[in-house]
């Protein structure tokens, strides 16, 4: 089935909702491919693959809302489908705030090629996917006489889709990406066994990096661990890599979408237009980026993206709002979540800011932790490597940080102009002031 086979069946999906019943009608059909192989210890583990066709239905009645899924796409299946899932719906409670988005919203999408489809995909066989996982082993295990286990693998991923709304909307996606990587386990004193990973995504099969390089960059990190330990408790001044940061964004990002506010759960409520970070936090939700992982030219309500600033020089400019929370807050809809997440960059490498780091920690790696929505406290196991006039001294682990988001945020000093692009968050490294760690 193609776009226009799967528009056209779409449209009679949300034609026939409406005749039994339903108001409105939301429909997306969907067709994925997912391939994946995987080596361990020169042993091919895995060697998956997955194809899928799927119909999901939104159903707005009287006030009430429902959404099924199928994978049964022959019309006699589908019109018993539909017709019962508008009588279910009817059994639900009224939400006045359930509707289909003002088609006004629906206008003003661009027009452009957001380029996240390789022609190349089709010509991607599994002899190139065992190469490509195999090279990746090979580079790993000639590398140290200390690895001890190595994991490799190479998948990729075909979607095309279609959405249609009864009220107007009609939109069509199709993308492609390529994930390949290692994780690597390397023999430490006494019964120490460091172990670290390097996985990339692209959309582009040309963007991955050369296998050999994956393989050895994971036992490089592994390596990099060995003799860890903790250091005494203090105030140091800590970078974050750029791979890692990720994780410490989200404690930032989450309390910034709808749900979290209009259920008052979120420490960043009421503070728009306010300092919530030092002056050298921007971001940027862009999602035109050619080639980017979160590119897209609507959002999953239909709604056309734009870019916009979430943050700039520290001050907080906009929420993710979407259709539905924004209709129970009483909010234009903005986006419901993350298209591509982009940083205003500094002007140093991370290699640039260790080697003028006079005492720190350069954090690599989070260990468990969590942070409060809510209030904004936040604590994270670390590990990573202590940094001495320029040098690293050791690795460390086993250490914590703990405080408030809205103070170390404000901590912030610099970023790298080093932006993680294997991400849709293409976050840079980051440099804050005078953390507390607790160690020995």
């Amino acid at each position: 089935m193609n776009s226009k086979e799967r528009l056209a069946l779409a449209h009679w999906v949300a034609t026939e909702a409406n005749k039994n019943g339903a108001d409105e009608a939301a429909v997306n059909l969907s067709n994925s491919r997912d391939v994946s192989v995987q080596f361990r210890d020169r042993t091919l583990e895995e060697l998956n693959e997955s194809v899928q066709n799927s119909l999901s239905l939104s159903i707005y009645a009287n006030h009430r809302y429902s959404a099924h899924t199928t994978n049964d796409l022959r019309k006699e299946s589908l019109e018993r489908f539909i017709s019962e899932a508008v009588a279910m719906t009817k059994y639900l409670s009224e939400d006045e705030f359930r509707t289909l988005p003002d088609p006004k919203h629906y206008t003003g999408r661009e027009d452009i090629d957001l380029q996240v489809y390789d022609e190349a995909y089709e010509s991607v066989t599994s002899d190139e996917r065992i190469r490509i996982a195999t090279a990746i082993e090979d580079a790993a295990l000639g590398h140290s006489d200390r690895l001890i286990s190595c994991t490799t693998g190479f998948n990729d991923s075909l979607y095309e889709s279609v959405k249609v709304h009864s009220n107007g909307f009609e939109g069509v996606r199709r993308g492609t990406s390529f994930s390949a990587g290692a994780e690597a386990t390397v023999k430490g004193d006494g019964d120490n066994r460091p172990e670290d990973w390097d996985w990339r995504t692209v959309r582009f099969l040309k963007d991955m990096p050369a296998p050999e390089q994956l393989g050895i960059n994971a036992v490089n990190r592994a390596l990099g661990k060995l003799g860890q330990k903790k250091i005494e408790s203090g105030t140091y001044d800590m970078i974050i890599e750029n791979r890692t940061a990720g994780r410490f964004i989200y404690p930032l990002y989450g309390p910034m979408q709808a749900s979290s506010l209009q259920q008052k759960n979120s420490w960043l409520d009421g503070k728009q237009g306010e300092r919530i970070a030092s002056d050298k936090l921007t971001m940027i939700d862009d999602p035109f980026i050619k080639s980017g992982l979160g590119s897209r030219l609507f959002d999953g309500d239909g709604i056309a993206t734009k870019q916009r600033t979430i943050v700039d020089k520290g001050i907080l400019k906009s929420y993710y709002i979407d259709w539905y929370y924004g209709r129970k807050m009483g909010l234009e809809p903005t986006v419901g979540s993350s298209t591509n997440l982009t940083f205003g960059l500094g002007n140093r490498s991370l290699d640039e800011m260790v080697k003028g780091l006079e005492r720190g920690i350069l954090v690599t790696g989070f260990i468990g932790g969590n942070s409060n929505s809510l209030t904004g406290d936040f604590s994270y196991g670390i590990m990573g490597k202590l940094i001495e006039n320029g040098q690293v001294v050791h690795p460390v682990n086993e250490m914590n940080i703990s405080g408030i988001l809205v103070d170390i945020w404000n901590q912030l000093e610099e970023m790298g102009n080093d932006e993680w692009v294997y991400s849709s968050w293409r976050r840079p490294s980051m440099y804050f002031k005078d953390v507390q760690f607790s160690g020995i």
